[in-house]
Order: C-alpha cells, then structure tokens, then sequence
C-alpha cells in the first residue's frame, strides 16, 4: 500500500513545470510594466497640469517694484562714529534713516542728526530738536513703529513733566526705556 501512496504522489506533483512558473514569470513583468505605464503617465499629466498653469497665469511684461533709498531723501547730518565701512553706508541705512527722518516729521518733530554709534552696524540714534537726549533705534524694526513708540515716550514724559533725559531706547518691540 505504501508503494501505491508514493506512486501516486510522484505522478500528482511532478518535479518541473515548466508552465506554471513561466506563466508567473510573465504576469510579474507585465505588472512590473504596468505600473511603470501608469506612474509615468500620472508624472506626465501633473506636469502638463503645471505647464497650462504657468502658461495661463504668465505675465506680458515682468513687474519689477525695487525700494530705493532716493525715495526717502535723507537732508540731516549723518556721523558714522566708528567708520568702520571708510564712511560709506549701506543702502539699507540709508533707507533706513530716510524714511524715520520722514516718519518724524510727519508726527511733527525735527530731526537733526543721526548718529551711527561705535561697533553697531544695526543701531541708530536719532536727535531731535527742543529734546537734550536722542532716540536709540534698530533698522531691524519698523521705522513707522519705532517712530510711534519714541512719540508716545516722549508724549509720556511730557505728561509726567520730565524735560531732561539721556536717551529713549525703542529697538525692543512694543517696549520703550528712557534714562
């Protein structure tokens, strides 16, 4: 009975087929080539998507808007204390005290002069006419907000009857000192 049962599981599972694992064979290829086609055509679609974007959405003539610091005349005396750039400054500072000079008048001060202190090349201190102390800025900040606190400082210390200070620090946002 033996010998039956190993006659009949050598004729049920031969050793090789041949068309089994060729048919597999085939069916991963062409489900490897299939995602390929699908990948490449969902690839070509977005970018086609992304090149009807940018041709509808593209402009005539490019649109240049540059700051410059002729915008914001500066017509006080400017002293670099630490000359360290052989006196020239930067656009940016000179942008920079253009527009607060600008921002002063319009609340109606008169700024005399900037002063660039000695080893900063972010600070400015600005003097103002009828005040014996000056104003420490950042061009970091805001000239319209640092100009609007150094007011409302100086409005404060008119209430409070003070004439005399040394400075009004106004290069941290939303806080003002005065010494």
């Amino acid at each position: 009975m033996s010998s039956r049962r190993s006659k009949q599981n050598e004729e049920s599972t031969p050793l090789y087929e041949p068309t089994r694992s060729a048919s597999r064979k085939k069916s991963k290829i062409v489900s490897f080539f299939r995602i390929l086609l699908t990948s490449i055509l969902f690839l070509s679609g977005i970018a086609t998507i992304i090149v009807a974007y940018l041709f509808i959405t593209k402009r005539e003539e490019p649109v240049i808007i540059e700051e410059t610091a002729e915008e914001y005349p500066i017509s006080i005396e400017v002293i670099d204390e630490d000359a360290s750039l052989g006196g020239e400054m930067t656009s940016r500072m000179r942008e920079y005290i253009g527009q607060a000079e600008s921002d002063f008048k319009d609340l109606g001060y008169n700024p005399i002069k900037a002063v660039i202190p000695t080893n900063s090349i972010r600070e400015v201190d600005f003097y103002l006419e009828g005040y014996s102390g000056y104003i420490k800025m950042l061009i970091d900040r805001e000239t319209a907000v640092s100009v609007e606190d150094a007011d409302r400082m100086l409005r404060y210390l008119a209430s409070i009857e003070v004439s005399d200070f040394l400075y009004i620090d106004v290069r941290l946002d939303g806080r003002a000192f005065w010494k």
